[in-house]
């Protein structure tokens, strides 16, 4: 049986989608020609804010001040949690050599970028999370220089939880600028900056299409659209637990897709009921939020069987994808295209967002066909070196300058006939195919 959509969206995250990309070149453009100064104009323009770029100690000090001490806790246990998962996915990068043939060995190595610029969402909310999630996996990275940005409020600042939570998890620098301008400051290095090997961290359309513009001259983590959220349940599922997560998700904006893919009717209907009263206990900001996100975006799709959901899953490729269903070890081990897997109504994607360990920075707008999210691995550059003996060269100089000339690449062609004249005067190649 085909797949039988309960509930069908009427948009997807692309449909609001606006060509901004005119605007934030032009911004880029005057903010690299125009330097500290451009930059300047543009975040009195748009964050309205005339204090210090660059946040003094005395200025940090003070604002974790006014920080309450259970939220330091808070803080420094989702630090800890991130910090300690990324540690472990370091130690899965080793550097490895192998002798192809005696005497000629190639290897391989990691290296961390040097500079990192962390681009941390404010506006309508505070993203410490952010923070925690793109500064802690560089600093265990190894990575030398790390910019925590973020737009401050008019006439006020950067959010002091952010400010925190950007020294806590080892930012060098803490820079109070938004939007593009924040990005192309990064970027371009001014302010005294290193300019970014890197950029990372969510943003809004503006923010994601200056680094979608820069990609190329810096590393970008990915290029990300509006968050999505999918949920595999079948008939063990607890339809309020469902509906809840469906919810929690939808808050993020008017634009985020949530999907429900279920072999279960009762329970999809049973959700379908929930959900309109769970947005309407929201407060009013999220509730609106959530209102239209489920409204337009939202999916509920009935599927014959847990493969057929798989399936499903898969083809839609979500960034956060949660599994209430029973034997998860099955979906763990066939699920195939997500950016972070939560396994059992035990765990939950705020869980991810917030605190549990995994990096909140994840591939959007089924991008997590083909890549992860963000990790300690993004920060890594992994390269590789060979040696040789001069007799172990000879087979690999015979090959190259062979290949070379079918190819029509003398040059290269040459560069190993010197080394066999060289290395081997009293020998004669054939050299030639």
């Amino acid at each position: 049986m085909a797949r039988n959509y309960l509930k069908r969206a009427i948009k997807t995250a692309t449909t609001d989608a606006g060509d901004v990309r005119e605007t934030v070149q032009t911004i880029l453009d005057e903010i690299e020609s125009g330097g500290d100064e451009a930059a300047l104009r543009y975040a009195e323009k748009f964050d309205r804010y005339s204090g210090n770029i660059l946040l003094t100690d005395e200025e940090i000090a003070a604002a974790e001040a006014q920080v309450p001490q259970r939220l330091k806790d808070d803080i420094a246990f989702a630090h800890d949690n991130v910090r300690r998962f990324a540690e472990v996915q370091k130690q899965t990068m080793h550097a490895v050599d192998l002798e192809v043939i005696p005497g000629f060995t190639l290897g391989q190595k990691t290296i961390p970028c040097q500079s990192v610029g962390c681009y941390i969402p404010g506006g309508r909310y505070s993203h410490i999370a952010s923070a925690i999630m793109t500064v802690t996996t560089a600093k265990v990275a190894g990575c030398n220089h790390i910019v925590a940005c973020s737009p401050p409020a008019e006439d006020v600042g950067i959010a002091p939880a952010i400010i925190h939570a950007a020294k806590l998890c080892g930012a060098d620098k803490i820079m109070a600028m938004g939007g593009v301008q924040g990005v192309a400051a990064m970027t371009f290095g001014l302010f005294g900056l290193p300019a970014a090997d890197i950029l990372v961290g969510p943003g809004n359309q503006f923010v994601a299409e200056a680094k979608r513009i820069l990609y190329g001259r810096v590393g970008i983590d990915m290029i990300a659209g509006p968050t999505d959220s999918l949920i595999l349940a079948d008939a063990t599922a607890d339809a309020f637990i469902v509906a809840t997560d469906l919810v929690g998700q939808a808050e993020h904006g008017y634009n985020s897709p949530v999907w429900l893919v279920t072999s279960d009717e009762a329970l999809a209907n049973k959700v379908i009921e929930l959900v309109p009263g769970l947005i309407a206990d929201l407060p009013e900001v999220n509730r609106l939020s959530a209102e239209a996100a489920w409204r337009d975006y939202a999916e509920v799709i009935l599927c014959d069987d847990r493969e057929e959901m798989a399936a499903t899953s898969d083809e839609y490729a979500p960034e956060h994808l949660t599994v209430q269903a029973d034997d998860l070890d099955w979906w763990l081990d066939r699920l195939q295209c997500y950016g972070s897997l939560f396994l059992g109504e035990e765990t939950t994607v705020a869980f991810g967002d917030k605190a549990s360990g995994t990096n909140h920075v994840l591939p959007t707008s089924r991008s997590a066909k083909y890549t992860g999210g963000l990790s300690v691995h993004k920060y890594m550059k992994i390269v590789t070196w060979q040696r040789s003996s001069r007799e172990a060269s000879k087979s690999v100089a015979e090959a190259t300058a062979r290949i070379s000339r079918l190819e029509g690449m003398e040059g290269h062609a040459r560069t190993a006939d010197a080394r066999l004249k060289k290395y081997f005067p009293d020998e004669t190649f054939e050299l030639k195919i």
